[in-house]
């Protein structure tokens, strides 16, 4: 409770000063970005969608807390509805201010449930991006898989409790009750279900990929060997993604990968990007049928390793190519 009275406050606090100091931020940050030859206004253009970012959150949070008094913190569709108006106008807000859109091919993969949606993680908007994929695009109840950290997002710790996600704890000495948890997560997935997991645990860049790679080599020189092609991902970590399948033996699993967020795992990475022309996010889906996913029992842990690290160098591969296609048209 005295977490979300803290951030709760804190969300409303900058809603109402970013607002309030719009006459005085919005020609300060456009003229520093013009004296760096920032045309774009990258900087001004942040911090509008900062201010679209703190009004849509205070109004998500004011929808939870009707929803209580009225009695109705577990009602599952309204959270839903909720939680799809919060990424559809989260998206619009990106679109209107920064100029970013997505584009998504195969959306078709997802459905129908039960699926599995194991996705690429390259930047900050990776979460809001899927969201806004899986319920205003395909029309579907996701479940969360997310680090506890996410729950300084007032807006995002309270739906996420109402509705059946899990909060990993990833400095736990024991995972048991982490998996545990997974595998319950997705137990009861419906047609209208999907499990949603980035394997690679944290956002791509060059210095994880090293180090991640160097952790996976002093553990299993075999399976580093095997991953070192990968350029732009990072090494699939195996447990969560088992314990996912292993809680639902009917669930296919579909892959997804996006090419456009590169560079975007910094504000700094953001401010770049922003100060030039931004072609649509491509978000990519693949769907594999359960047949082809082998077991993630413990005894079968080596060869569901293998198939997702052969399914993430697939990913790799195709991000790579499309990164090349993306440079040759400028």
């Amino acid at each position: 409770m005295g977490r979300r009275i803290l951030s709760v406050s804190g969300l409303l606090f900058v809603a109402v000063l970013l607002t309030a100091l719009i006459p005085l931020w919005l020609p300060v940050a456009g003229l520093a970005d013009l004296v760096r030859g920032r045309r774009r206004l990258p900087t001004a253009r942040l911090l509008a969608f900062g201010v679209l970012w703190a009004w849509i959150e205070t109004s998500g949070v004011a929808v939870t807390g009707w929803l209580w008094l009225t009695r109705r913190s577990g009602d599952r569709p309204a959270h839903y509805a909720l939680q799809r108006w919060w990424a559809r106008r989260l998206m619009s807000a990106l679109r209107l201010t920064c100029g970013i859109s997505v584009v998504v091919e195969n959306p078709e993969a997802l459905r129908p449930g039960p699926v599995l949606l194991f996705s690429r993680h390259a930047s900050l908007a990776d979460s809001l991006v899927s969201a806004y994929v899986t319920t205003s695009v395909v029309g579907l109840d996701p479940r969360y898989v997310l680090k506890k950290e996410l729950r300084v997002d007032p807006c995002l710790d309270i739906v996420g409790d109402r509705l059946p996600n899990h909060f990993l704890d990833r400095g736990t000495n024991d995972s048991g009750p982490e998996l545990a948890a997974l595998e319950e997560l997705v137990g009861d997935l419906g047609p209208t279900g999907v499990g949603v997991i980035f394997p690679e645990g944290t956002r791509a860049n060059p210095s994880k990929r090293a180090t991640a790679l160097d952790k996976v080599g002093r553990n299993d020189p075999v399976r580093a060997a095997r991953l070192a092609p990968m350029r732009h991902l990072l090494p699939p970590r195996p447990s969560g993604a088992a314990a996912m399948v292993r809680g639902n033996a009917m669930a296919d699993v579909a892959v997804a990968w996006h090419v456009g967020f590169e560079g975007l795992d910094t504000f700094g990475g953001i401010l770049g990007a922003l100060a030039r022309p931004m072609p649509p996010v491509r978000f990519v889906i693949r769907r594999i049928a359960r047949s082809d996913v082998p077991p993630a029992d413990e005894g079968n842990m080596a060869v569901f390793t293998e198939w997702l690290d052969r399914e993430w160098l697939r990913l790799d591969a195709e991000v790579d190519a499309a990164l090349t296609e993306r440079s040759a048209h400028g």
